[in-house]
């Protein structure tokens, strides 16, 4: 299994609804508010990492309200 966080950067307000939608993904094991440079921090468990990117940039990163997205991949489990 592949583990990454991701931070994200929401639009103003955006962040609680947000929230909501990620949670749903298959690839989220976990996802908080956080309060600092970022405003979600989402953490991901995958087969492959090819499996991470597409949980990126397909699916988080198109929702309405993303601005940004760091993903993290961690070396180990």
């Amino acid at each position: 299994m592949v583990h990454a966080f991701v931070m994200v950067k929401t639009d103003v307000a955006a962040s609680e609804s947000l929230l909501a939608d990620i949670r749903e993904l298959p690839a989220v094991a976990e996802a908080h508010i956080v309060a600092g440079a970022y405003d979600l921090i989402v953490e991901l468990s995958a087969r492959e990492v090819y499996d991470i990117l597409g949980t990126t940039t397909t699916d988080i990163q198109s929702l309405e309200g993303i601005l940004e997205t760091k993903t993290y991949i961690s070396l180990d489990d």
